[in-house]
């Protein structure tokens, strides 16, 4: 038998959804799940953050609330929905101080309250110390953007810039002055970019970048069969990035296309569309196109080199 440790996140995907039925809808593979209901599509899905590995040197328990309700309100804005509700579970170790929870809590309602919504209830239990958060949400009307649309020839872009969170991570543990920590402690879901993507109909795939540029890009060409050819010279720089590049020798690469973090969004257009995108008044940047290759690869220096393992 394979270890849980020798598999990659999404092989194991594959595996759950290899053993459940498929259900109507959308199941597991996207940022969420369509649920279909009478009164329209309900958006929903859950994410889980840990003491253990997502908890950084001067993270504060608010901040692990924060994010811990961000990471799944960026997987709504990855489909383009808008946040309804969240709900809490709380895993908690039993010598915790109770004002600790209270501070999770409060960072997370802290969330939510930045993008409309509320959290509605959950459950606590004693353990290890984690923290999962359920989201739901609405398309009011507009089809979800998903990773299977993408198309030889349509224009790869992101929204953001990269790097931030993983500058952040590595100014604090090697101690480097004047790079700033907000996308680490503090990230952003970019609810508003997604809803103004879905509604400008020229969208064919989409994927939040929490795990990192190099991830979305290979979950793209997987679902969706195709390649892409990605211009490092092209990719937005986040802060801190070329500080932490010249201080300490972390490698732009590795800080923009594989430690993950930013919770930007990744996705795919139509290039006679491309109007449709400025209209709707969206900030992001052009990286690449989709290309008839099986997996992502990264132009950088006069090399071409795979970003990871395609869909064959």
């Amino acid at each position: 038998m394979v270890s849980l440790k020798e598999l990659w996140e999404r092989e194991t995907i594959d595996g759950i959804r290899n053993v459940i039925r498929k259900p109507p809808g959308l199941g597991p593979g996207d940022d969420s799940a369509v649920i279909p209901s009478l009164g329209g599509d309900i958006i929903a899905c859950v994410d889980s953050v840990t003491f253990a590995r997502h908890f950084p040197k001067g993270m504060k328990y608010e901040e692990l609330g924060w994010t811990a309700a961000a990471v799944s309100i960026s997987d709504l804005a990855a489909m383009g929905a808008v946040p309804l509700g969240l709900l809490a579970a709380l895993t908690m170790p039993p010598d915790l101080d109770s004002s600790s929870l209270y501070d999770i809590m409060a960072g997370m309602d802290a969330c939510a309250e930045a993008f409309d919504t509320y959290i509605y209830g959950g459950d606590t239990k004693f353990g290890c110390g984690a923290v999962s958060c359920t989201a739901i949400g609405s398309m009011e009307g507009r089809k979800p953007m998903l990773r299977s649309g993408a198309k030889p020839g349509d224009i790869v872009a992101v929204t953001g810039s990269l790097g931030s969170a993983a500058a952040g991570f590595f100014a604090i543990e090697k101690n480097i002055s004047g790079v700033p920590a907000t996308s680490l402690m503090t990230p952003v879901p970019r609810v508003a970019e997604g809803i103004a993507l879905s509604s400008s109909g020229g969208v064919t795939s989409c994927i939040d970048l929490s795990d990192g540029l190099a991830e979305g890009a290979r979950s793209i060409c997987g679902a969706s069969r195709v390649g892409m050819d990605i211009h490092m010279d092209f990719l937005p720089e986040g802060d801190g990035v070329d500080t932490v590049f010249s201080k300490a020798g972390v490698r732009k690469e590795d800080m923009m296309l594989y430690w993950g973090g930013d919770y930007e969004l990744l996705f795919t257009f139509d290039k006679d569309k491309r109007e449709t995108l400025y209209d709707h008044d969206i900030d992001f940047s052009i990286i690449g196109i989709v290309t008839n290759d099986h997996a992502p690869y990264i132009n950088y220096e006069d090399k071409r080199e795979v970003m990871g393992n395609g869909w064959y």
